[in-house]
């Protein structure tokens, strides 16, 4: 009998988490979906049946063979040792343990073997853009060996979650009210900033994703160098990102400049991409074929195309992939994860 409990279970990626629970039938004999005060006793339909939301507390956990956890960094922190204590393998979608040396950072197409190593009881999963990226890098990295990644990103609204979807599509529909403001170049003049974004999204890009730290380099840009990493396994690779916000509801994407050890072939590069689990090559630009957050979205693979040899560097690469980011960035690795604990 395995018995499930998911935290955040009614926000958007909680909600991904019990939809991809059914659609690849994973074995769940008991599912208990825990989430804020205002969502307990809420009905959410599973399995053909209603199951009732629970309030997060100690007892939720016990019992438990699998937590998943989608909520903040503070939360997780603070029950994420609970569930593991009550007996729960905690499965961690926030950035609270993804850098303890004591809790594996698991993409299952790149380290499956690292979910039996968690001495502290919780898998961490990766940032959704750092899954978009290092998806199509590993398998290349298997065959040459990275040494140096420079990346730039493109990332959707709900990145932010509701709010930030929400406050796009606003500003889209007032944008469209005032078109003739629009075609002349004076959107900033429609439209303002909001909650979530200090500057307006739509018909713009914001070139700040999360906090700013140390060296002017922003939360979201260390936490992708720092999660490659520690997935690949490469401690000391030199990587650097510039993380970018776009109009875009749902799909991450990401530019890659990938330096290697040994000359690389772009023939070889589409041959082992082609061939990788959980990687769409998408990648016939003559024909305009390549990847697109409209083409990933709702969609179970990372995307990969405009694959090209650095005109100056025999060793070099650069790509361009696309992600869900609720699903394989977030919900899909989630389940994949339970998966290979069964």
């Amino acid at each position: 009998m395995v018995r499930v409990v998911v935290v955040g279970a009614t926000g958007a990626v909680g909600t991904e988490v019990l939809r991809i629970l059914e659609e690849r039938n994973f074995p769940v004999d008991e599912l208990v979906p825990v989430a804020s005060p205002r969502s307990i006793g809420r009905k959410l339909e599973f399995g053909g049946a209603e199951v009732e939301v629970a309030g997060l507390r100690p007892e939720v956990f016990d019992g438990a063979d699998i937590a998943i956890f989608d909520v903040s960094e503070d939360l997780s922190s603070e029950w994420a040792p609970v569930a593991a204590e009550r007996g729960a393998v905690v499965i961690d979608k926030s950035s609270a343990f993804r850098m303890d040396d004591e809790v594996p950072l698991v993409v299952p197409e790149i380290n499956a073997d690292q979910v039996r190593n968690r001495p502290k009881g919780i898998i961490a999963t990766p940032n959704c853009t750092t899954t978009a990226m290092v998806m199509p890098l590993a398998p290349l990295h298997r065959e040459w060996t990275v040494n140096r990644l420079v990346v730039a990103t493109y990332q959707a609204a709900s990145g932010s979650g509701q709010p930030g979807t929400d406050e796009l599509w606003e500003q889209t529909q007032l944008a469209a009210k005032e078109p003739e403001a629009v075609r002349e170049g004076r959107a900033g003049d429609v439209i303002k900033g909001g909650g979530t974004f200090v500057h307006p999204l739509a018909l713009n890009v914001l070139p700040k994703c999360g906090s700013v730290r140390e060296d002017g380099y922003t939360s979201e840009e260390l936490k992708l160098c720092h999660e490659t990493r520690k997935i690949l396994g490469i401690p000391d690779l030199k990587a650097t990102a510039t993380c970018v916000r776009v109009p875009v509801v749902t799909g991450h994407g990401v530019s890659a400049h990938a330096e290697f050890d040994s000359d690389v072939s772009v023939d070889r590069a589409r041959e082992i991409l082609a061939a990788s689990p959980g990687v769409e090559l998408a990648d016939d630009v003559d024909n305009d074929v390549y990847p697109t957050p409209l083409d990933a979205a709702n969609q179970d693979p990372c995307f990969v195309g405009r694959i090209r040899k650095d005109l100056f560097d025999d060793r070099a690469l650069e790509f361009f992939s696309v992600g869900d980011n609720l699903r394989k960035g977030a919900a899909l690795n989630a389940v994949q994860i339970a998966e290979l604990l069964l």
